[in-house]
């Protein structure tokens, strides 16, 4: 991937100022806006009836897709061709550190961290359909870890930036495409699709979805930081605080993004993976090591030994309701994600391999999430356990906000260790 780029004539044309992108992007979301505030129910009732056709029609083929992808993918690095350099460097643009650094943090976000104390748990206190033990006891341990690691291990990794980021580097840095979300189809459609409406289609989709996707995260954070402050400090719970919860996170987007991948991202994710390792290490010494470090060998065991039967069970096998709010839902919601994240991971990995970029993207930062869904998940599962807390009825309720919060203050260091994982998830956000 090394040989001069032969860029396509009049390049800047293909950019997101596409009136076609901004018409339809922009037109959706306002539309979409006008109507919540017209009738927020008939909206909520339209886009559950959405979600629950569409994990029943399309859940088995997002399934199929995910453990089709991350096959082909670690397939693709094992090449003699995975040698290849990205963008036309001879040496990376950006320090290994803080390249993995700013690909944990872009591509796993607030999510990853306001479900690691409580998704575990959850899936401690109701057994997941792979598994047969009885919630609640010290057998239902590693299925509970084993679950999580399927829902956020590799195959939901490898979607979000191994093959689409290969078949964009290539497109951009050799055939001179740009870096939008359309490329993905050009080895298929060419030109044509480049320079057409389809096209403009295609990245209004892709602009739309990940909107769509961010809704999540960001309104995750905001009852996560409204609740936090208010059990911390009795700060009232409401809209007002959320919104200027909601303010503070954009102004620090903003500003991040203004800055660039060299300075505001790359610091941003630096800081958060150096206090992610911190509340870590905290964790290791001070709070249950060795049912932690067993819990995740056996964790990761079963992970291994049910992997096939996670990752293609489907609502005819397991109930519809579970598929869709657990298996499906996560599913769904990386690959609305996947092409503008392959945007990003090709643009940060100039000057490395293929194969360093799939091995990080599709192995590494999987692994690196099972250990701190361990250390989070595996800390709330232990006190569950021993009678410290008991996140049954919130967790019941998908009160997942409550037990993020629960966990955290549970933790070795009780306040400041609930103040730092809220800076920690307000930041994975940013």
């Amino acid at each position: 991937m090394n040989q001069p780029a032969q860029r396509a004539e009049g390049p800047s044309r293909f950019s997101l100022g596409d009136p076609i992108v901004l018409v339809l992007s922009i037109g959706f979301i306002v539309a979409f806006l006008a109507l919540s505030f017209y009738d927020i129910d008939l909206v909520a009732n339209s886009i559950s009836a959405g979600f629950a056709w569409t994990a029943l029609v399309l859940g088995s083929y997002f399934q199929l897709l995910l453990l089709l992808t991350f096959f082909i993918a670690i397939g693709v690095a094992l090449t003699p061709a995975a040698k290849a350099k990205i963008g036309n460097l001879d040496a990376p643009e950006i320090s290994t550190f803080k390249w993995l650094s700013i690909i944990l943090c872009t591509l796993l976000a607030g999510g990853g961290v306001f479900f690691a104390a409580g998704e575990p748990v959850y899936h401690f206190v109701v057994t997941p359909p792979a598994f047969d033990t009885e919630a609640g006891t010290a057998e239902a341990v590693s299925g509970a870890l084993a679950q999580s690691f399927m829902h956020w291990g590799f195959m939901a990794w490898a979607v979000l930036g191994s093959l689409t980021a290969v078949v964009l580097a290539h497109a951009h840095y050799v055939k001179g495409q740009p870096l939008q979300p359309r490329t993905l189809l050009y080895p298929i459609f060419g030109e044509r699709l480049m320079r057409g409406p389809l096209g403009g289609l295609v990245d209004a989709c892709c602009v739309i979805a990940l909107v769509a996707g961010t809704v999540g995260p960001i309104g995750f954070l905001a009852t996560q930081v409204s609740f936090g402050l208010h059990e911390l400090f009795g700060l009232p719970e409401g809209y007002t605080g959320q919104l200027m919860i909601l303010a503070v996170l954009g102004t620090i987007y903003v500003l991040s993004s203004m800055s660039g991948v060299h300075k505001g991202i790359q610091l941003l994710s630096r800081f958060n993976v150096l206090l992610a390792l911190a509340i870590g290490a905290v964790i290791i010494m001070f709070g249950p090591t060795l049912f932690l470090v067993n819990t995740y060998v056996s964790s990761m065991g079963a992970y291994v030994s049910e992997f096939f039967t996670m990752a293609t069970m489907t609502s005819e096998t397991a109930p519809a309701w579970w598929m869709q709010w657990w298996t499906v839902f996560f599913f769904a919601w990386f690959i609305g994600y996947a092409p503008l994240m392959a945007i990003f991971v090709a643009r940060i990995s100039r000057g490395r391999s293929i194969r360093e970029m799939i091995l990080a993207v599709a192995v590494l930062a999987p692994i690196a999430t099972t250990v701190w869904f361990t250390l989070l998940g595996g800390s709330g599962i232990y006190y569950q356990l021993t009678g410290v807390i008991d996140l049954t009825e919130a967790l019941n309720n998908f009160q997942f906000d409550v037990a993020t919060l629960t966990v955290a203050q549970a933790l070795p260091g009780g306040t400041w260790m609930a103040l730092a994982i809220l800076l920690l998830t307000t930041i994975f956000v940013a």
